[in-house]
């Protein structure tokens, strides 16, 4: 990332920045001073922040005020993540000597991201949405997103989701169905359990992301509605799955 530091001579100065044509953030470190509000750190991404951004109040600020994209108050994994790495383009390798004192700093880095308001249409497509009756719908197995009779979705999971989490942060109008399906293996009971736990997580996964979870309908279906038969091992393999359906979106726009 390349980064450029501004001094800002007053509080209310007007800042006038050269961007490239990327799009870039504005990281803020407004919060955490003397008499301002007290940023506390909680959620599964917390300790792995980097020290220097949990031992300060202006550290804690940081991650809150830019990082919190779901704005739930807590710190998510991917959350801490992205907070490390932005902290250590612009702190450089002695991170331990960032002066979190200087109030007037403000740090523009690029963002490599897709821009506000814009999604990936060759990673959509990538997707291979069919169309429904509801709509475009996506089908995940189980095998991408989780462990064997486990709702705790793989490490790479969430970037298989993330092209998908641009587009629906980006069309705000469309509404998605989460559907949760097993194979035949196990009792009734803890396959309807599995499958609702397993959609719910998906759910979770793309609320990290900033999207809100008012837009999502979450449904396990069990064992029923197999799309194989649960004879073989292959066609159990099909029947464990997770399908994600943009409610009225055409499958060939992507």
């Amino acid at each position: 990332m390349s980064k450029l530091s501004i001094t800002v001579l007053a509080a209310f100065a007007t800042m006038t920045v050269s961007a490239p044509a990327v799009a870039q953030d504005r990281w803020d470190f407004g919060g955490g001073r003397p008499g301002d509000r007290d940023y506390r750190l909680i959620g599964a991404g917390a300790g792995l922040l980097y020290p220097e951004l949990r031992s300060t109040n202006r550290g804690r600020a940081f991650v809150m005020r830019n990082f919190d994209t779901n704005r739930d108050g807590r710190v998510q994994p991917r959350e801490a993540q992205a907070a490390n790495r932005a902290f250590a383009s612009f702190a450089g390798p002695r991170r331990d000597r960032f002066d979190w004192r200087t109030r007037d700093t403000v740090v523009v880095v690029e963002n490599r991201g897709p821009a506000a308001g814009r999604w990936d249409r060759t990673a959509m497509r990538g997707y291979g949405f069919r169309q429904t009756a509801r709509g475009a719908t996506l089908r995940l197995q189980e095998d991408v997103l989780f462990r064997t009779d486990s709702d705790v979705l793989r490490p790479g999971a969430v970037d298989k989701l993330r092209p998908l989490a641009d587009y629906l942060r980006a069309n705000p109008g469309v509404r998605v169905a989460i559907d949760g399906y097993t194979d035949s293996r196990g009792t009734d009971a803890h396959n309807q359990d599995l499958s609702e736990r397993r959609a719910a997580s998906v759910r979770s996964a793309f609320d990290a992301m900033g999207v809100t979870r008012a837009r999502f309908s979450v449904v396990g279906h069990g064992e029923s509605d197999p799309v194989a038969s649960n004879s073989t091992a292959a066609g159990m393999r099909q029947n464990r799955r997770v399908e994600v359906t943009l409610l009225g979106q055409r499958a060939d726009r992507f």
